[in-house]
């Protein structure tokens, strides 16, 4: 049921929904900026999870007549909002324990806080790591960009609960602030760790080179039947989806249907390798200029 994009979507809004409500009412009963930054960060996971939810519901739409590459970028969009989100978040924890440690409020009810803490760093574990698996199994960057977030929350969520039970022991509530403030920095990196992916999907840039790595091994293992070479390979992502088109010499004396025949595998063994790949193959004969030709033909001559 969880398994799927829309299914983890459901579970994460539900599991934020349920956080939000412990740490605003544990927060504001204890006066913790710590919590109520923690509160923040969930809303704001909340929201995110609601841009995917959605994101992932047009994305997953085939291709039609106006889009004809398919909807696949809608979750790189949805994973710039996220990022600007986490930015915007980070701010306002750093705002608000400054005008505390400012005023000097105290920290009331500090068991509380530590308790919605622990219930905040097991739950957000078990989340992560779904949205992990389902995100590289389904290969969506909205879920992926999702669980960045979760995990982000286990260590700042790690963090407030050190710095309550510090508190606690100590008297010391500017802690309380100071925590608060290395959590909105930590937060800070994570929102550019995760603008980082869907930035390069929006502007067309090529996939990894592991991945154009795989693509080239496929050619070069079906070089010498029937094709000679290729140039002009150019790559790039739209969402979960993988974009590549090349130029591909082949043999003179190769018929219609050999060449077709050839694509068509070619075709096959990229996509099993680099799975949801779309493959376009502009085809060329050999102009027999190569100083030496790797087809056994004599269509192909050499120098």
């Amino acid at each position: 049921m969880f398994s799927t994009e829309r299914g983890a979507a459901n579970l994460l809004i539900g599991v934020v929904i349920g956080l939000i409500v412990l740490k605003v009412t544990v927060g504001w009963l204890s006066g913790s900026i710590s919590v109520l930054a923690q509160a923040a960060d969930s809303f704001l996971d909340l929201f995110a999870g609601v841009v995917t939810f959605f994101a992932i519901r047009i994305a997953t739409k085939p291709a039609d007549r106006g889009h004809p590459f398919g909807h696949g970028k809608v979750e790189d969009m949805a994973g710039v909002v996220q990022g600007v989100l986490i930015f915007i978040a980070a701010g306002l924890i750093i705002f608000s324990s400054v005008q505390r440690i400012i005023n000097k409020t105290s920290v009331e009810l500090a068991e509380a806080g530590i308790g919605v803490m622990v219930i905040s760093v097991i739950t957000s574990v078990f989340l992560s790591r779904h949205l992990r698996k389902v995100s590289q199994a389904t290969g969506s960057i909205a879920l992926e960009a999702n669980a960045r977030n979760i995990n982000a929350d286990i260590y700042s969520a790690t963090a407030v609960l050190v710095g309550l039970i510090v508190v606690r022991l100590t008297g010391l509530n500017i802690l309380d602030s100071i925590v608060a403030i290395g959590m909105a920095i930590y937060i800070v990196k994570l929102a550019y760790d995760t603008l980082g992916k869907p930035l390069l999907g929006l502007v067309d840039a090529s996939l990894p080179p592991s991945e154009q790595a795989v693509i080239e091994s496929c050619l070069a293992e079906w070089r010498g039947q029937e094709i000679v070479g290729f140039h002009e390979l150019r790559t790039r992502r739209s969402g979960n989806q993988r974009y590549v088109d090349l130029h591909l010499v082949m043999a003179k004396d190769a018929s219609l249907e050999q060449t077709h025949q050839v694509c068509d595998l070619l075709e096959h063994d990229i996509q099993a390798k680099l799975p949801r790949s779309n493959v376009t193959i502009h085809v060329e004969p050999c102009d027999g200029k190569c100083k030496q030709c790797p087809i056994d033909s004599s269509a192909c001559q050499t120098k």
